[in-house]
């Protein structure tokens, strides 16, 4: 679980290093797409698959497919280090052996899980599960300071690191895991398969394809190739719930929601993980495009130290997590986890607050406690789910619960972003202009950056990458005197410029994850019906 989650995370903050390696220019149009894929690619993978792979192990033996699910993972990290392409060529090779590792990666996901809960008794599941838990959820935090430190190093590092762990993992995996529950035969549910992938994957990249620029609006919301997505996308996924509903067999077993724990620990599960991996992605761009170089760090050095920077977000999980585990054993489930999620809102009140220009021991405070909100809520919230369900039925249940975590990730893309670049086209456009012409840029120049889609500004902050230099171009540059020209083509004056939009960005972003945390630990609050407990 940990080798799995840390690959989430670990490409998140060595992108510039990653784009650097391939030689792949950020700020080109087409380039955006290869940043996208390389963002959700895996994750959609794994949320697409995660079902049906954990219903292979109930089937077909979970151990069998989690083993295979490793072999697969360290076969793929290899191949990808080995990268032998530059520009475009380069990153369709790591897009594509990104998407193969992600079904190793999701066979791992599926069935972990539901091996925990059949080899512990219900007085120790809560703490094996939280063990299990914060290996993935600290594996997701990790990766951003594993992914910093080895960037820094090598980009190909970044995919070398899973080797040894993977080698390990699948000859110890083989030689000591065995299955404790009895196979159940079956019938794969092709149907359900194919509706369940295709209007999933439609619905999913839409929404993260929807924040490129589309004929001259900032955001692609009027493409209709997105809104086909989106519309095609839900409606496929109708057809998959009457097809379930019909099938003797099903991928995903529609009458678990009936379960008031199982339904309300999944949506709780929903929340938090679209709540946490917006966190993830705005403290990176907040850490490398803005924060770093205000302190004078040097734009190439920025994945690391922001890596090193999160450090408290990691070490808050690692403190509750177990914790959280053992007690929920003991005390019960519903009480940590929604202590977890209001603990989260209260640090995104927390930062809403911070001045873009932070302190940062207020600022490792409050990522520490919200570390700790993501620990005491993530054991106690799977045991609940998992504890909620048949022995038989385990398999799937876990794949059901990482669809709705790994969609939860790939949404925080679409959805977060979106609501940056909605708070940064209010005041960003003006912002770049007043703060051009300052500088002796002449007014139609000025007017030419300004004009440029703010997806363009945000994902340049993200890879922690000053694009002023490139968007004026040597002719504007040289015209200008050198203390104008060094000034903006040094590490200060774009990530200054931009503090004020984006933190306009920050308020909106944070507001709706307070919302979702709040309407998540509601969600943990749910107890089962009496005479179900």
């Amino acid at each position: 679980m940990l080798l799995a989650t840390i690959n989430s995370s670990i490409v998140l903050i060595s992108l510039p290093a990653i784009f650097n390696g391939v030689k792949l220019d950020p700020l080109q149009a087409g380039n955006v797409s290869y940043l996208l894929w390389m963002l959700m690619g895996y994750m959609l993978v794994t949320a697409v698959l995660v079902v049906t792979l954990g219903r292979l192990g109930d089937m077909f033996g979970r151990v069998k497919i989690y083993n295979f699910g490793f072999a697969v993972f360290t076969v793929c990290s290899i191949i990808l280090s080995l990268d032998p392409f530059t520009g475009g060529h380069g990153a369709l090779w790591l897009i594509g052996w990104r998407v193969v590792q992600a079904i190793g990666g999701a066979m791992i996901m599926a069935n972990s899980v539901a091996i925990i809960t059949d080899a512990f008794p219900a007085t120790q599941r809560g703490m094996a599960l939280g063990i299990n838990m914060v290996a993935a959820l600290a594996g997701s935090f990790l990766g951003l300071v594993l992914g910093g430190v080895l960037a820094d190093w090598d980009w190909r590092s970044v995919f070398w690191v899973n080797v040894p762990i993977g080698i390990l993992g699948t000859i110890w995996a083989y030689k000591s895991l065995h299955d404790l529950s009895p196979r159940r035969p079956g019938r794969i549910d092709w149907w359900g398969n194919l509706t369940f992938g295709v209007g999933l994957t439609a619905l999913l990249a839409a929404i993260t394809y929807g924040i490129q620029p589309y004929g001259g609006h900032t955001m692609g919301w009027t493409n209709p190739l997105i809104v086909a997505g989106l519309i095609g996308g839900v409606a496929v996924l109708v057809l998959f719930v009457v097809i379930e509903s019909r099938t003797a067999e099903p991928m995903f077993p529609l009458a678990l929601f009936r379960n008031h724990v199982f339904a309300s620990g999944n949506a709780a599960g929903l929340l938090m993980s679209v709540a946490r991996g917006g966190l993830q992605f705005m403290l990176i761009i907040w850490l490398q495009g803005i924060w770093l170089p205000l302190h004078g760090y040097d734009y190439s050095q920025t994945p690391l130290w922001a890596g090193i920077y999160l450090v408290p977000l990691t070490f808050g999980f690692l403190v509750a997590g177990p914790m959280a585990g053992r007690l929920s054993d003991r005390f019960g489930h519903r009480a940590f986890s929604a202590a977890g999620l209001l603990l989260m809102a209260a640090t995104f009140g927390g930062m809403l607050l911070l001045p873009t220009d932070f302190s940062y021991p207020a600022f490792a405070l409050l990522i520490f406690l919200n570390g700790m909100g993501s620990g005491l809520f993530a054991a106690p919230n799977v045991s609940s789910v998992m504890s909620s369900v048949p022995a038989h039925q385990r398999g799937a249940a876990s794949g059901m619960r990482s669809t709705f975590q790994n969609s939860g990730m790939v949404l925080s893309i679409g959805l977060f972003f979106s609501l940056m670049v909605i708070g940064l086209a209010s005041s960003l456009p003006a912002t770049l202009f007043s703060g051009l012409t300052a500088q002796g840029v002449p007014a139609s120049a000025a007017h030419a950056v300004a004009a440029l889609p703010p997806v363009g500004v945000l994902f340049a902050a993200f890879l922690g990458y000053n694009p002023i230099q490139q968007l004026l171009g040597p002719h504007v540059l040289h015209a200008l005197p050198a203390h104008n020209a060094a000034t903006l083509t040094g590490r200060q004056f774009f990530p200054h410029l931009i503090a004020g939009p984006f933190h306009d960005g920050l308020v909106v972003v944070f507001w709706l994850a307070i919302v979702m945390a709040l309407i998540g630990a509601l969600a943990s609050l749910v107890r089962a019906p009496r005479g179900a407990e």
